[in-house]
């Protein structure tokens, strides 16, 4: 059947007939919102790379917490910068340190916010690096794997519901499962960051866990942005080692990922739709070259239209205090 029998643009004619229709469609529960917690008191640094976003101390930090609350978040992704950096990381894993603290805090006050705790060591080493570094700049698996555990374990106790393994260490998710099941957080999950690229997109991120590294790069342990089928082998890897989320990192140049992820796994997958994504929206919004909300809205739309079913966003918060989702 061929024009004019055929007429799609009845399907477009107002807004209530859109809405009917709509295929893809982005909701509160679907959003996660990433904080960030450093030492001191009373503190609330901005980000300048991240209009909108700061770094909060742990007295600070539940007034953000309740905002988004009051506005329909239920889910946080929890950095910390630490006030004392080693060789090791070794930060990570201080059962009162300023992530555990946070932790605490949250699931004290909103026990029904689902606390996810970014489990790394690039903000906690001296050097930036993901994991333990020989001598001669290499990134050791071993060790790191073994602090992974370490890391994990004060995370569930502190009362995280997930742990988000992001390092992309060979191995990581195994390690990390048979330590929480043998110490007794059988219950705790895994979200693996599974396909975390080796993106120019994190440079705002860097300012904001103030991470970079002190020499070389990431590109040895985190993936190469020109391949596709690996992604699928890293994933496949995490599955088998008991990942029960998985992420692909960042989201916007990703979308071919997103997508074949989500065709070939059936799991939760998430995108994280990174600082650098965040903050060229902002940038070209503020110069006036974009209508800010409706990039944004059309940036997180397709995220979720290639396969995502969580995203992982700086948006969050502002989205959910407008209101027009739910």
């Amino acid at each position: 059947m061929s024009f004019p029998y055929v007429r799609l643009r009845r399907l477009r004619k107002n807004d209530t007939i859109r809405n009917m229709t709509r295929e893809t469609r982005l909701r509160l529960e679907n959003l996660i919102y990433p904080i960030f917690v450093k030492p001191g008191k009373s503190v609330k640094n901005p980000i300048n790379s991240m209009p909108g976003i700061y770094q909060f101390s742990v007295d600070r930090i539940m007034d953000e917490v309740k905002q988004s609350y009051e506005a329909g978040i239920r889910a946080l992704l929890i950095f910390g910068i630490p006030e004392k950096k080693d060789d090791i990381g070794s930060e990570a894993w201080n059962d009162n340190g300023l992530v555990q603290q946070t932790i605490r805090k949250i699931k004290e006050k909103y026990p029904d916010i689902a606390v996810v705790a970014d489990a790394c060591f690039c903000e906690y080493t001296t050097h930036g690096h993901c994991g333990v570094i020989s001598g001669n700049g290499e990134l050791l698996d071993k060790p790191t794997l073994i602090n992974l555990g370490k890391e994990a374990i004060s995370y569930a106790k502190a009362g995280a519901d997930m742990v988000a393994p992001s390092g992309m260490i060979d191995g990581m998710v195994g390690a990390i499962r048979k330590t929480l099941d043998q110490s007794g957080f059988q219950n705790t999950i895994i979200l693996s960051y599974s396909a975390k690229y080796a993106s120019a997109f994190y440079g705002p991120f860097r300012d904001a866990v103030e991470s970079a590294p002190q020499f070389g790069d990431r590109k040895s342990y985190q993936m190469d942005p020109a391949n596709s089928d690996e992604a699928l082998r890293e994933v496949a890897l995490d599955v088998e080692e008991g990942a029960d989320m998985i992420m692909v990192k960042p989201a916007l140049s990703y979308l071919d990922i997103i997508h074949r992820i989500k065709e070939n796994f059936n799991l939760p997958l998430a995108a994280y739709n990174v600082s650098g994504e965040y903050s060229m929206i902002k940038a070209a919004a503020k110069a006036g070259y974009i209508d800010e909300k409706a990039v944004r809205d059309e940036s997180l739309i397709s995220i979720k239209r290639a396969g995502a079913d969580l995203i992982i966003t700086y948006f969050a918060k502002e989205i959910a205090e407008e209101g027009k989702i739910s």
